[in-house]
């Protein structure tokens, strides 16, 4: 059975654009489409759709508005498609504490409408999959970041974590509860760009170590996250003693940019056995390749299970590898304290 789509934008271009992309896939029928909120919530009653997509802004009711309603009273998958602009990527993190599941960029000067297509359609098919809970508080209140983990030593370990679907709340859980001399950690979120910088800049007011969007030839030093760019392909390098980033442009690798694989491969390479890698909450299999690299290289390894996860795609196609013991395939929670006791 196809899975039942409604979009809901101000813009009629946009409307049709992302009506006309979904349905090349014989997997996906879109049900409606709504200008606003209002009509949005018939057509829902009405047509009771499998998967959202939703504007932000938007006239007569904010997209934020609408959504903590829904999530309160009629929960369900919600993907929001937003402009890419620092208020949009602002306004995404607002949209994903108020219950989102996932976030994209409207095609744009940056983002094909082909590239935004692909990802789109991914999406919406793990969307289809979740089950969504009633929420009558914000998934997220904003606290400073009390730890009790401690790390007693420096070490030169190098940590990179991949993550998509659910791996903006995964993520703040763990980097929250690390401590300020952590291990340097190097990132890939998917996520477009201007949403990058502010996930980052809000786990920057919470955490205890650094946390900054990349930028070319930052320094991974102890006490610092570096989170990639949307849009751009993040890699780790080594000159000497001293482990930094460049970022670079490039095509699509397994479906996205930035790549989880092409980061791990990259840490495989020149960090071997002084890397720690983590697959988080994701739909696909991007990191999988890279992280059995990184184990190959003497790198050790966790991956989220499956209860903790909102899609577990790519911690499932890590596992398969054979590149996570099963000892390391542990709850969210206890992910922290692991990345503290292999460093």
């Amino acid at each position: 059975m196809a899975i039942r789509v409604l979009i809901v934008d101000d813009s009629a271009v946009v409307r049709k654009i992302l009506a006309k992309e979904l349905s090349n896939d014989p997997s996906i029928e879109v049900i409606g489409t709504a200008p606003d909120p209002y009509i949005a919530r018939d057509k829902i009653v009405a047509e009771k759709p499998d998967v959202i997509t939703l504007d932000v802004e938007m006239p007569r009711m904010d997209g934020i508005t609408f959504l903590r309603k829904l999530m309160k009273h009629n929960p369900m998958p919600v993907i929001v498609v937003s402009s890419l602009t620092p208020k949009g990527g602002e306004l995404a993190m607002e949209a994903l504490d108020a219950g989102a599941i996932d976030v994209m960029c409207k095609p744009g000067t940056a983002y094909s409408v082909g590239d935004m297509s692909v990802e789109l359609i991914d999406k919406i098919k793990a969307a289809s999959k979740i089950c969504v809970r009633k929420t009558t508080t914000p998934i997220r209140v904003d606290r400073p970041a009390i730890s009790k983990l401690s790390i007693t030593r420096t070490t030169n370990t190098v940590v990179a974590i991949g993550s998509s679907t659910g791996g903006t709340q995964a993520l703040q859980e763990v980097l929250t509860a690390l401590p300020a001399n952590s291990p340097g950690i190097v990132i890939v979120q998917h996520m477009p760009e201007s949403f990058t910088k502010a996930f980052a800049m809000r786990l920057n007011t919470i955490c205890a170590m650094e946390v900054k969007e990349a930028e070319d030839n930052d320094r991974v030093t102890v006490g610092r996250v570096l989170i990639a760019p949307g849009n751009k392909h993040m890699l780790l390098n080594r000159s000497g003693a001293v482990y930094y980033v460049q970022v670079k442009a490039g095509p699509l690798v397994d479906r996205h940019r930035p790549s989880v694989n092409v980061l791990f491969k990259s840490v495989a390479k020149y960090a071997g056995k002084n890397a720690i890698g983590v697959i988080l909450t994701g739909m696909g299999a991007d990191g999988a390749k890279g992280i059995k690299l990184m184990f190959d290289q003497g790198a050790k390894t966790i991956a989220q299970d499956e209860k903790s996860c909102v899609v577990f795609g790519m911690p499932k196609e890590a596992i398969k590898t054979g590149a996570i013991k099963e000892v390391d395939i542990l709850p969210l929670d206890k992910i922290a304290a692991r990345i503290l006791s292999m460093a």
